[in-house]
């Protein structure tokens, strides 16, 4: 046994033994995990219960007590705190829950989150003396994703915070392969650079051109078609624009799944005019690319093997939960490496005992990382790649029943075919039926529905208007706890909501 020592002070701070009581924190995570578990994981995907308990921002500032105070709160009042935490978010998992390119609640991923909150590792660039376990997980989904793409000389990648900062990546890899000066001369060295993307992508491509100093003007915008797609000649038009004005293009960012109509633009005859115009060709996948794992509907992704870079979500329509997304290059050269490595000598220190090869961390623009894959990885083990397959399948089959019944409904009306998940989709109450040809009648039905729907708790749908398109329905179909009575449900609940508009 230990003998009591003689209390040691520091600046009159007592340093012996802890401070925390582990039996009272054993205590509150013993009563705390059972709340967990009932409301925010039994409870919030339990199609019976309400999607959410709406209350104003105002409303819950009185509700929370969101003040910060000198002292302290009993536990009873923070496990109070986390009731109402939970009781007044809105449930992502639950099956209603149709309002964003993510949602459902898969067990496996869950508990791989549990894991590795309770951990608490950082894959602080990605050095194995501090998470070996969660580095070769990284690595091997990283792998699996890349041979799923189809780059069989192989690849690089990483997990990044977010599709917006895979898009960032993209673009700084890119500017560095045609300007690898730009790491150490800065932008002074750089000639005008112009880079491309269609007008349905992603607005983190405009924020990766200002936020890289390249410039929002120097992103061409290439028009879509009616389906949403880029126009490859439109692309191709803008290429030589921008060559004519004695600037450098140096890459184009399609997209494979377009946040509102969920198009696909063709990689093919994209990919032909990169290697025409010696062209960086990035593809954000990050919604669209849980159609590979599909051998029916990977065709939607025709030619992805021919980009240089993928950005790829698996947090959406694979479920992996949030947040899990991918960048990866098509490259065995150390791209990512040199484009970012600082070599820090406080932490790639070459007479490591182990094989510093693995320490693979410099290619990341973040130092500490949460080890996203690790949760993937897990859900993957349990349900295997067919088992992913399955699940895109059916959203997407359920996709398509959800647009025939809307065929088949007064006062509902496609807005296009479907491609992918989302259906898109407009309701006219009765009362507006005669004026079916002006749809600027119908602007303020979706918002009116969509306020009527959080207040009740039934679901969540989201709506814009998008063009010269009143406001429509943005259907998203994704978790396999949605069953086809969900869809009917959605239906009938949106006409009773708006059937006296």
């Amino acid at each position: 046994e230990r003998l009591p020592e003689t209390p040691m002070l520091v600046d009159g701070v007592t340093l012996n033994g802890p401070t925390l009581d582990i039996r009272e924190a054993e205590s509150f995570l013993r009563d705390a995990m059972p709340i967990i578990m009932e409301e925010a994981v039994w409870k919030a995907t339990d199609v019976k219960e309400k999607v959410c308990e709406w209350r104003s921002p105002e409303q819950l500032k009185d509700l929370l007590d969101l003040e910060l105070r000198e002292g302290g709160e009993a536990h009873p009042q923070i496990l109070q705190r986390c009731r109402d935490a939970i009781r007044y978010s809105v449930k992502t998992g639950h099956p209603l829950f149709f309002n964003q390119l993510y949602a459902g609640m898969d067990p496996y991923s869950l508990v791989g989150r549990f894991i590795t909150e309770a951990i608490n590792p950082s894959l602080i660039v990605a050095q194995v003396r501090v998470a070996p376990v969660f580095l070769l997980t990284e690595e091997a989904v990283l792998q699996k994703m890349i041979e799923i793409i189809g780059w069989q000389e192989g690849g690089d990648g990483i997990f990044s915070p977010g599709g917006s900062v895979s898009n960032m990546y993209a673009v700084n890899v890119a500017r560095y392969h045609h300007c690898p000066d730009v790491k150490v001369l800065g932008l002074s060295a750089l000639p005008r650079l112009v880079m491309f993307t269609s007008q349905e992508c992603h607005y983190s491509v405009a924020k990766a051109a200002a936020f890289l100093g390249i410039g929002t003007n120097n992103v061409y915008v290439i028009p879509s078609d009616k389906r949403g797609k880029m126009i490859p000649a439109e692309f191709e038009k803008q290429v030589q624009r921008a060559k004519d004005e004695g600037a450098l293009p140096f890459m184009v960012n399609a997209t494979a799944g377009t946040t509102v109509l969920g198009a696909f633009d063709p990689l093919e005859e994209i990919a032909d005019i990169c290697e025409r115009h010696n062209l960086w060709m990035h593809v954000d996948a990050c919604w669209g690319g849980g159609a590979l794992m599909s051998k029916k509907h990977r065709y939607l992704l025709q030619g992805i093997h021919r980009a240089n870079s993928v950005a790829w979500n698996p947090h959406k329509m694979l479920m992996a939960g949030l947040q899990c997304c991918a960048f990866m290059v098509r490259d065995k050269t150390n791209l990512l490496q040199r484009c970012h490595s600082a070599q820090a000598s406080y932490l790639f220190q070459q007479d490591k005992f182990y094989d510093v090869s693995y320490d693979t961390g410099d290619k990341s623009i973040q130092c500490s990382r949460k080890p996203d894959a690790f949760k993937f990885w897990l859900m993957w083990k349990a349900i295997g790649t067919k088992g992913l397959e399955e699940r895109v399948d059916r959203a997407l089959a359920m996709a398509r029943y959800l647009a025939e019944e809307i065929k088949k409904r007064d006062g509902f009306r496609l807005v296009m075919e479907p491609e992918y998940t989302n259906v898109c989709f407009w309701y006219i109450p009765p009362s507006l039926r005669d004026m079916a040809d002006g749809p600027e009648f119908w602007r303020n039905v979706a918002p009116v529905v969509k306020e009527r729907m959080m207040k009740k708790g039934s679901m969540m749908v989201g709506y814009q208007p998008h063009g010269d398109k009143a406001n429509f329905f943005r259907q998203i179909i994704i978790s396999p706890q949605v069953s086809r009575e969900d869809m009917d449900f959605l239906l009938d609940q949106i006409h009773s909501l708006g059937m006296d508009l």
